[in-house]
């Protein structure tokens, strides 16, 4: 069974997101973007809710992302995608699937094929049904140095405990520090 890991940036105080979706405070570099290439190039796919995935699918397919970045738009743009939404009739980026039904069952299918690892790549509403199922494998949160003091939390307490085993870190010239977790 492959593994489902999230991979999110937040600031020290737990944000993932500012105000209004604001992530102009990413802490993006060379460095970073080694690291995410690395990422992309051991993944069999990525997990996306409908925000993110639009968010995703206005950028990587561009000229721009092309011209900036091409190591990662190449991957980004090659690897399949999996988009949970019940809002979106069609998805038009390449390689990308639309999954309608209920994301947890969904999900449960996708774990059990074949295959290398899957990133779930912001989606914070979705990671919390998947975390809820214990359906994430690994998380890996890389910590920017910023307090934002308002915005979107990437954990929201349902009320249990969810305990945690740290199994890597790494530090990150810029500041960043990637906590890498696996439940235990």
């Amino acid at each position: 069974m492959r593994k489902v890991i999230m991979f999110n940036l937040i600031t020290l105080d737990g944000y993932f997101a500012g105000l209004n979706g604001d992530i102009s405070w990413h802490q993006v570099d060379e460095e970073f973007n080694e690291y995410s290439i690395h990422q992309l190039q051991t993944s069999g796919g990525l997990i996306f809710g409908r925000i993110t995935y639009q968010l995703m699918a206005n950028y990587w397919p561009t000229k721009q992302a092309k011209d900036d970045d091409p190591i990662v738009a190449e991957l980004m743009n090659s690897l399949p995608k999996y988009v949970f939404s019940k809002t979106l009739n069609l998805v038009g980026w390449n390689n990308t699937q639309l999954l309608r039904g209920e994301a947890v069952e969904e999900m449960k299918v996708l774990k059990q094929q074949p295959g290398k690892d899957l990133f779930v790549f912001g989606s914070a509403n979705l990671s919390q049904a998947f975390i809820q199922n214990r359906l994430i494998d690994e998380f890996r949160i890389m910590i920017n140095p910023i307090i934002l003091g308002d915005g979107r939390p990437l954990f929201i307490n349902n009320g249990e405990y969810l305990k945690m085993n740290l199994i890597n870190s790494k530090t990150f010239k810029n500041g960043n520090i990637l906590l890498d977790y696996q439940l235990i």
